[in-house]
């Protein structure tokens, strides 16, 4: 599925997820359109497709992403930027909701978190909230989430032992709450350990 995202989304998405590393890199600086200097049309497009299938090459990424990184160079536009995408995607090189169903299961296989975690780590890769919706979606299908919390609390127990004391309770539920766990199963799935731990 192909969306093109507008320049104005994209810069403000940029902003909000911008590293000091990104900006180290000189990544999401913002070119304004008055500084882009297109003299040759079709190289300027063959260079935009040659960086966008380096790029791909380095690892997968989505419309937004990619659409980002080709507009850090002044040599292209949106309209080549836009072109190349659509041609990529018609390829089949471009699809964000393959990209973001197989980034979801693989997040949930290495690392067990919740909902709010994962639709984060999603929108970080300029996907599209419906595409992030269905991405997570059958990701939990695939894993529920209960399933999910108890590796999660059954590894952070292995590790620093079963909870003891309301304080060490504390640290258990901001450790699932940090992964992005939602509180109310959290609860449930705690009211049963401290059932076990006090013989009921």
């Amino acid at each position: 599925m192909f969306f093109v995202h507008s320049a104005a989304a994209d810069n403000k998405i940029a902003s909000e997820v911008c590293t000091i590393g990104d900006v180290k890199k000189g990544r999401f600086k913002k070119i304004d359109d008055a500084d882009r200097i297109v003299r040759d049309p079709e190289r300027a497009r063959a260079r935009t497709m040659d960086r966008a299938v380096r790029l791909l090459a380095a690892k997968p990424r989505s419309v937004g992403e990619l659409r980002i990184r080709l507009l850090e160079k002044h040599w292209t536009n949106e309209e080549l930027v836009d072109e190349i995408l659509e041609k990529l995607a018609g390829y089949g090189y471009l699809n964000d909701l393959e990209f973001s169903t197989s980034l979801a299961a693989s997040q949930l296989r290495r690392n067990p978190q919740g909902k709010r975690r994962l639709k984060h780590t999603l929108a970080q890769k300029h996907l599209d909230p419906q595409i992030i919706n269905q991405a997570a979606e059958a990701a939990y299908k695939a894993i529920p989430e209960a399933d999910l919390i108890d590796a999660a609390i059954e590894k952070r127990i292995r590790i620093k032992g079963a909870p003891r004391s309301r304080e060490e309770v504390k640290k258990l539920i901001d450790y699932l709450l940090r992964r992005g766990f939602d509180f109310a199963l959290i609860n449930e799935k705690l009211a049963g350990i401290i059932r076990q731990s006090n013989g009921e």
